[in-house]
């Protein structure tokens, strides 16, 4: 299991990210973490996967300190960074260079088709539309066979039919992998489309204000009265002046209408 126990960030500027941030990302999960601008969502982001260190506290996988990337952990960002002088097979099989062309070329295809790109994997990132793009990123993650992935607001760029068409794409995919998912977004409609579990993070430092466990039926619809009424509370909370350590023991469940 994926942990952070009181985590501390400080920057050379003397600004605080995070604060004694602790949460636990149980197996098989969808963990998403909400919060306004400035909040620290990306930085708790960047330690989970080892790409940074706090200044105290630490981040466990399996009972064992993250000091630095770790394979169990694959990571999406904002951007699909995708290398332009690559196929997109090539940038599929990138993180494999330890293993044989013939087994690169295999575990590639095979993340390819999961991410339902069969036929795209000789063409160049030009070619691709970016929906097209962010699902090669994503397979790019994939392809390493991690047990954690993590998602810094892949789908922020893309328009709504397009994101929703990858939330979908996310969902099959976990559903077919128990892969633990966590994922940031400043949009709190997607954060209830897909997570079981939502943090919610105020700024100055960043802290965990709120968590919500989300067990609305899948597929889920804004129209339902108890979605529309979890976003509401969860947009107060990231818009209210309380302080964080008050806020800290909000916690519901919301359940769809039998």
């Amino acid at each position: 299991m994926l942990v952070a126990a009181n985590l501390t960030r400080t920057y050379r500027n003397g600004t605080t990210a995070l604060r004694q941030v602790s949460a636990e990302f149980p197996p098989g999960s969808i963990t998403v973490i909400v919060g306004g601008s400035g909040c620290g969502k990306s930085t708790l982001l960047r330690l989970l996967g080892g790409l940074d260190r706090p200044d105290t506290g630490e981040v466990l996988f399996d009972g064992q300190p993250i000091h630095q990337p770790h394979p169990a952990i694959g990571i999406v960002f904002q951007e699909p960074r995708l290398m332009p002088w690559l196929t997109n097979s090539g940038n599929v099989e990138f993180g494999l260079s330890n293993l044989p062309r013939a087994a690169r070329r295999e575990r590639a295809a095979a993340a390819l088709t999961r991410l339902r790109l069969d036929g795209l994997g000789a063409r160049w990132p030009k070619e691709l539309s970016g929906g097209q793009a962010q699902r090669v990123a994503i397979a790019r993650a994939l392809v390493a066979e991690p047990s954690v992935l993590l998602l810094d607001e892949p789908f922020s760029a893309l328009d709504s039919f397009t994101r929703s068409s990858l939330h979908n794409h996310l969902l099959d995919l976990w559903r077919d992998s128990g892969l633990t998912l966590v994922l940031v977004t400043h949009d709190l409609d997607e954060a209830l489309v897909l997570a079981d579990r939502i943090l919610v993070m105020k700024p100055g430092p960043g802290q965990i204000a709120a968590r919500f466990d989300v067990s609305l039926d899948r597929p889920r619809r804004r129209s339902v009265p108890a979605f529309e009424a979890l976003r509401e509370k969860i947009a107060d909370i990231i818009t209210s002046t309380a302080e964080p350590d008050h806020l800290a023991t909000c916690t519901a469940v919301a359940s769809s209408p039998r």
